[in-house]
């Protein structure tokens, strides 16, 4: 989002307060270097800034954005959420291999170790400006709007909370002090999974109640509205519905929430090009996304991501897992003897969304192309900086912008928006939903969809143009549609991390070999391509479903936080 106040004021985390030794004559002295609560109190700008400033993180682990405060998820960081799923896997580590190996543990989380402090932070400070919001001199209309954006935030902390560790400790509106009785039981009890997402689902009806429909004044931009509001309650509604959930909300509902997004008709397919759609701000498939100026950029991801020859870092590298799931153009699964897959060409005629999000040996790329080959293959190891080189034969492709610099681009380059919800993840949450309840060809009472003619929107964007499903699919088809749309069109956009684990098939996707390609020049010019293991032992283990709680928050709260399962 645009950024116009520094993040000076903070908060600890809820179970931070316990930990905490400090005396009080000691907090009593004010610090220099952050805007007392008094004037957030006093002031009516000061208060908005803070406000402004819940859309942000703090840096609780290194590599968390690039000089910037991290947004509300991660999303181009360093290693991104993908690299812990089969879909690329992070070129250096930078704590995601432990992940994919099956090795966390409450002692070590990784890449994934901040989610429960930064959420149970985030929550004190929405829930700190609730407080004093009734305090504050401004329009009764502009302080409704207000209350619509700190629930919001407050709910997609929860959303953290929920998608990673199953049950919350619900706090309401409690806004803890050091001085608070923080050995009360009821400080740390987990909510079920059920209760916490009614409650959410709840403050979200709320918030968009409150939001509008879209955001007046440049400055507004990148702010929750009420499609945001409802973009979430359709992505949690569409969790509640799945085997992992344990029941706690019905498909029917979850496709109820996807139709309150299309209803309000002001979201469509962006018809500029799949690959620029990530490039380019406010488009009208966006729905919430950050927006990024030139003096707030963020990771420079076409050299974090970039190939070797090319004097990039090679990161969050694809799988031959994923490459190997993106359909021929023809709209058949390359494993189907009648698709026209040529194992020798195996990059031609796949779905056009391979080349827009995969960089692999051949591919148009800047001045030249990709040389993933050996041997002398420039993108190989037997190019420049080879430690920079590939484990897996390929590159990232989705996300980098061209007509940015590649190298030396310090304060050149990263601009690109980073989308949170988008138009058509919730054409896939209406698809999926309408599917389980319905099947796939009825269209639900009050929609104007049915599950396949959802995905055909999203298929047949200009530019992808894919084959069209054909009536008559059962519902099991239907579903494997869903799954692999939302495989392709969703890749490195942190969902598969989350669909996997609710659709309870991540013990089997999770638990296959980190796929690569050894590709091999011959004298006449072809290429062989041999598989490979990218990256050994990875593994996923029944407790895997659900992240442990980090041991320190276990401890801080006296052990009395319950610990998940087999951790």
């Amino acid at each position: 989002m645009k950024r116009n106040y520094k993040n000076t004021f903070y908060f600890f985390a809820l179970t931070a307060l316990v930990a905490s030794g400090c005396k009080k004559d000691f907090l009593s002295v004010q610090p220099t270097d952050r805007i007392a609560t008094s004037a957030i109190e006093a002031d009516t700008a000061v208060f908005e800034a803070y406000v402004t400033n819940r859309y942000l993180g703090t840096q609780l682990q290194n590599k968390e954005g690039d000089g910037t405060v991290p947004g509300f998820g991660r999303g181009f960081e360093y290693s991104m959420w993908s690299s812990l799923t089969d879909e690329s896997i992070y070129n250096n580590d930078d704590d995601t291999w432990l992940i994919q190996r099956g090795q966390l543990a409450p002692e070590n989380l990784g890449g994934a170790g901040v989610l429960w402090a930064r959420s149970y932070r985030g929550i004190r400070e929405c829930n700190y400006a609730l407080s004093i919001l009734p305090k504050i001199t401004m329009s009764a209309g502009h302080k409704a709007r207000i209350e619509g954006e700190l629930k919001f935030i407050r709910a997609f902390r929860y959303q953290d909370i929920i998608r990673n560790y199953g049950g919350a400790v619900l706090i309401g509106d409690k806004v803890y002090e050091l001085t608070d009785n923080l050995q009360d039981p009821a400080l740390f009890k987990r909510a079920s999974i059920k209760e916490s997402l009614d409650y959410t689902l709840a403050q979200l009806d709320d918030a968009a109640a409150k939001l509008p429909v879209s955001n007046d004044g440049s400055w507004m931009l990148g702010r929750a509205t009420k499609g945001a509001a409802l973009a979430l309650k359709s992505r949690l509604a569409l969790y509640a519905a799945s085997p992992l959930y344990e029941g706690a909300g019905t498909w029917a509902d979850a496709e109820k929430a996807a139709q309150a997004v299309i209803s309000l008709n002001k979201y469509g397919i962006y018809t500029g090009g799949y690959n620029n759609m990530f490039l380019v701000n406010e488009t009208n498939e966006m729905i919430f996304e950050r927006l990024y100026t030139k003096n707030d950029n963020h990771t420079h991801l076409e050299i974090a991501n970039g190939p070797n020859g090319y004097g990039g870092w090679a990161g969050n590298t694809p799988l031959q897992n994923l490459v190997d799931d993106y359909e021929m153009d023809n709209g058949k699964a390359i494993t189907d003897p009648t698709s026209g897959y040529d194992p020798t060409h195996p990059y031609d005629h796949r779905d056009p969304r391979f080349n827009a999000t995969v960089l692999h040996n051949g591919s148009a790329y800047r001045e030249r192309t990709i040389e993933a080959f050996i041997p002398g293959g420039k993108d190989s190891k037997d190019g420049d900086s080879n430690w920079n080189t590939t484990k897996t034969g390929y590159y990232l492709r989705k996300y980098m912008n061209d007509a940015y610099p590649l190298q030396n681009p310090w304060g050149n380059a990263g601009f690109q928006p980073w989308i949170y919800f988008r138009y058509a993840e919730i054409l896939l949450n209406f698809a999926e939903a309408s599917n389980e309840a319905n099947g796939p060809d009825v269209i639900p009472a009050g929609a104007t969809l049915s599950a396949r003619t959802a995905i055909n929107l999203i298929r047949s964007r200009p530019g992808i143009n894919m084959p069209a499903l054909a009536a008559g699919l059962t519902q099991s088809q239907m579903r494997d549609a869903v799954r692999y749309e939302r495989r392709v069109e969703l890749a490195f956009e942190e969902h598969r991390f989350y669909d996997v684990r609710r659709w309870k098939i991540a013990d089997v996707t999770e638990n296959k070999p980190a796929g690569g390609v050894i590709i091999t020049k011959a004298s006449d010019g072809s290429f062989v391509y041999t598989p490979k293991v990218a990256l050994d032992g990875r593994s996923f283990q029944t407790k895997h479903y659900w992240l442990p709680i980090p041991r320190t928050e276990i401890q801080a709260s006296g052990g009395q936080l319950q610990q998940n399962a087999g951790y």
